[in-house]
């Protein structure tokens, strides 16, 4: 099988920086997600793509909302999300059970742990070339873990550069901070498609 021949889904991206790391190496990628975005993609519902058509690979990022230990306190106040959260976890079950050999779930540090199972890595932007924090899992089939690409040393001032002296995240609140929040360092990314492609 040629490179060309690797068809690879991104899945849950509209910012195809993963899916652009993929395609710079010759693979043919495509990003998948219920909005519109430049470049190879398709706007559907992840599940249906990954079983509709043929794919080698799959990368999946599902919405971290309702997963993510920093949101889930969140449903003990707004009893409305425990529903939402559910439904969450069983599209991150559906995502891992799609008939695609290769399947990596990234995410970051929240209840499909304990829900589903444990993560087969935890990366940092600082282990690929990024001096920021931000603890990602990888749910890995037939895929093997990552390896840091360019590690790097915690700053003289002792923080990230992406966190405040005392550890919280610096993006202030904004109606796009989640999706600011969610984009995939491109260290990783480049990391991901020369290592997995």
């Amino acid at each position: 099988m040629g490179v060309n021949d690797i068809k690879i889904l991104i899945a849950c991206e509209r910012s195809g920086v993963v899916r652009d790391a993929f395609n710079a190496l010759g693979h043919d990628a495509w990003s998948c997600d219920l909005v519109d975005s430049p470049g190879n993609h398709i706007v559907g519902n992840a599940i249906s793509v990954a079983v509709l058509y043929r794919w080698d690979m799959m990368i999946a990022h599902p919405p971290c909302t309702y997963l993510c230990s920093s949101g889930l306190h969140w449903n003990k106040r707004r009893p409305e999300r425990v529903s939402m959260t559910e439904d969450a976890v069983r599209f991150v079950f559906e995502l891992m059970e799609a008939p695609i050999h290769r399947i990596a779930i990234e995410n970051p540090v929240g209840c499909i742990s304990t829900r589903i199972r444990k993560p087969e890595q935890i990366v940092q932007p600082w282990q690929f070339g990024h001096p920021e924090s931000k603890a990602t899992c990888l749910w890995l089939k037939n895929l093997p873990p990552l390896v840091h690409t360019n590690v790097l040393g915690l700053p003289e001032c002792g923080h990230w550069n992406n966190q405040t002296p005392s550890g919280q995240n610096k993006l202030g609140p904004s109606k796009d901070r989640w999706m600011k929040r969610s984009l995939t360092y491109q260290g990783i990314a480049d990391a991901m498609a020369e290592q997995w492609g």
